[in-house]
């Protein structure tokens, strides 16, 4: 049996404010990746009164072998009364930030990018002070739905690299580590005023050489932001750990990332994709970028 290191261990949540989210979310009919995807810091964020909130699902179209999201469902038909249903909730929460992502709907011929389109439209509405990201899957290299996604103008657009280029086969087999680095590339190129921002894994056997080329590659397509945490294995039926990443070699990437120019680099053993996401409101008032009223045509 594969004992955690004492730096991975979480804090007991404060349940009475865990209970009033899944509250919420149980009244609206959503879902959160945070409890789909076996997140370790689903009771510090629910205590913060924050939420990751998934759409489209809880049904996946793709096997990742990392990922506790469920695949073996069928997707269903998207619900045309999700967006309202989720701008509900981030207005019952009282969110100063959201965060807005996906299953993978590769049955749909947008990806589901409308759905998304949707989604910031009616929290805007509801909640025009709340600061939105997307976490968005690659959408199959489809450019013009990322378009539709990048015309609706969230502050933050987000799509995970996940891990180094050599392990993509067997971590992302439906995945291109190209695909989502030229993702990122055309959303900056359109959207220059959307700050990108990607995330990884580690502990599933690749080099700190390795980390640090993701890390060149995402500077190289003028990533703002990025995140590196820890893969922890979610059931016997996933990938195993290859090793638990000490906090001095996070500190080490942290500082790697700086150095080539991030605006923010979050990495620790617990950090997620989401984990703090809404300190970007801080970063937003430290380089600020001048929204247009209507992103795109």
């Amino acid at each position: 049996m594969v004992v955690k290191p004492e730096w991975l261990r979480v804090k007991a949540p404060q349940w009475q404010r865990v209970g009033n989210v899944k509250q919420v979310l149980a009244d609206l009919g959503l879902n959160t990746v945070c409890e789909e995807a076996s997140c370790p810091n689903i009771g510090e964020c629910f205590n913060a009164g924050t939420a990751t909130f998934l759409i489209m699902g809880p049904a996946c179209t793709r096997a990742c072998p990392y990922c506790d999201i469920d695949f073996e469902k069928k997707p269903k038909a998207l619900d045309p009364t999700e967006p309202q249903r989720l701008a509900e909730a981030v207005g019952r929460l009282n969110l100063n930030h959201v965060v807005i992502t996906s299953v993978n709907r590769d049955d749909l011929p947008d990806g589901g990018a409308e759905q998304f389109k949707r989604c910031i439209e009616a929290v805007r509405s509801r909640s025009p002070q709340t600061t939105i990201e997307v976490l968005i899957p690659d959408l199959c290299g489809n450019w013009e739905a990322l378009e539709i996604i990048l015309s609706a103008a969230p502050e933050v657009l987000n799509h995970n690299i996940e891990t180094v280029s050599r392990l993509y086969r067997r971590v992302r087999p439906q995945g291109d580590y190209q695909r989502s680095l030229e993702l990122l590339r055309r959303s900056r190129e359109q959207a220059p005023w959307i700050y990108t921002k990607s995330g990884l894994m580690v502990g599933l056997g690749e080099t700190a050489e390795e980390v640090q080329q993701v890390l060149v590659d995402l500077r190289s397509v003028d990533c703002d932001i990025v995140t590196i945490g820890q893969y922890l294995q979610p059931t016997q039926k996933h990938l195993g750990v290859d090793r638990f990443v000490t906090p001095a070699e996070f500190d080490a990437w942290q500082q790697q990332g700086s150095q080539l120019g991030f605006l923010q680099v979050v990495a620790s053993p617990l950090t997620r994709s989401s984990y703090h996401a809404e300190e970007v409101r801080r970063l937003m008032q430290e380089y600020p970028r001048q929204r247009p009223a209507i992103a795109l045509n």
